[in-house]
């Protein structure tokens, strides 16, 4: 097999290759980066990192686990605070770059991926409501039911199937929120963080 036709050849030359050492691991920045509307990005990366942290230390003692115990209830409520500032702080990342209009400059799949990964999150924090085992996940469970059924999602996803959920919550969204999320930060590497609109950074700028 010829290294052109090997897909993990192709993978890396596309990827990898692409980028230089700096583009990954930069140590300066533009100098139009020093404005609070580029750190919501970092932010919600860091949001994400802690659920992830909070997450995995709730899988292993189980879904029922922080309604007995103290250090439990404090977890859980950790996984609960960092879903909520994920959320914001994604939220305003995205209508921030949206109104800069983050596509320019050959950035459409940077500008895509982000979105993909904010509707992805919501799924996943969906499946996370519904496998708090409360009163309040069996209502949402029944409410979002007849929702799903009326778009002929029901045959796939029952809500009601808490097994199912925790399945999905804690394996394959994450999985995929994480790739996702991880290809959106290489592509910003790539292409570099874009500049606001009435700046060219191509004549203007400089780093810090």
């Amino acid at each position: 097999m010829s290294t052109s036709s090997n897909w993990t050849a192709r993978l890396r030359k596309s990827t990898l290759e692409t980028m230089e050492p700096e583009d990954l691991l930069p140590d300066n920045q533009p100098a139009y980066v020093v404005s609070w509307i580029y750190v919501f990005g970092v932010l919600t990366i860091a949001s994400l990192l802690m659920l992830i942290a909070t997450g995995l230390i709730l899988t292993l003692e189980g879904p029922s686990w922080w309604h007995g115990s103290s250090v439990g209830h404090f977890i859980n409520s950790m996984h609960l605070w960092s879903v909520e500032l994920f959320f914001v702080f994604m939220v305003v990342h995205l209508w921030g770059k949206f109104w800069m209009a983050a596509w320019r400059g050959k950035r459409t799949a940077t500008w895509v991926t982000g979105v993909i990964a904010f509707m992805a999150s919501i799924l996943t924090a969906l499946t996370g409501y519904l496998i708090q085992t409360n009163f309040d996940s069996q209502w949402i469970a029944t409410e979002a039911k007849d929702g799903f059924n009326a778009m002929g999602i029901g045959a796939f996803f029952n809500t009601l199937n808490t097994g199912q959920a925790i399945l999905l919550h804690v394996a394959l969204l994450p999985l995929a929120v994480g790739i996702i999320v991880v290809w959106h930060i290489l592509l910003v590497r790539r292409k570099g963080v874009v500049p606001p609109i009435d700046n060219d950074a191509t004549i203007e700028g400089g780093a810090f």
